[in-house]
């Protein structure tokens, strides 16, 4: 198993669409949201996903075909 921290920031076109939900359905993985800002323009989202190595993998290249910047957390940064 393995456990990734990342920053997700969802285009204003995506705000709206449960893409966290569907990621949770699609994958076998533990999405745990720990930090998130929403306005009208832009998402920014931090979020832990759990699972298989290559379920994470698949996981986070869905999230970028959908148009999601994904970023690696610094270790420490949401650990509070």
């Amino acid at each position: 198993m393995q456990k990734t921290r990342l920053w997700l920031m969802f285009p204003a076109r995506l705000i709206t669409r449960p893409v966290l939900w569907e990621l949770a359905q699609n994958f076998e993985i533990v999405t745990n949201v720990r930090q998130a800002s929403v306005t009208d323009e832009i998402g920014l989202v931090s979020l832990e996903i759990d699972g298989d190595r290559m379920e994470v993998k698949k996981a986070i290249a869905w999230l970028e075909e959908m148009g999601i910047k994904v970023e690696p957390v610094e270790i420490g940064t949401i650990a509070s």
